[in-house]
């Protein structure tokens, strides 16, 4: 009976550190790889980064295509833009303008 108490108090101590150990395990490697684990968030800021300079760049690319706009809608059209674009719809060139044909 004494050896029984004995291994008790010292069996079932260690097993529920055991489990409790393993269990905070479970949870601390979750935390690190799982799905909403630290390593996710990384990947995520990755990607958010990313998408934020395709977003600056196209912010970029239309401010231009609005300030072309802007120059063909004004009273004051600029005869340069309107020159360019005369030659892109109809497809013609002017005189002195050196055409190089690349196949």
């Amino acid at each position: 009976m004494v050896i029984r108490r004995r291994v008790r108090a010292v069996v079932v101590p260690a097993v529920l550190w055991t489990v409790s150990a393993l269990v905070g395990g479970y949870f601390l490697v979750q935390a690190e790889t799982g799905n909403r684990g630290m390593e996710a968030k990384r990947a995520l800021k990755i990607q958010a980064f990313g998408l934020r300079q395709e977003l600056a760049a196209a912010n970029s690319e239309r401010a231009t295509w609005e300030h072309r706009v802007e120059l063909l809608r004004s009273e004051k059209i600029d005869r340069d833009l309107l020159e360019e674009r005369a030659r892109v719809v109809l497809g013609r060139v002017h005189a002195n303008d050196v055409v190089i044909i690349d196949p």
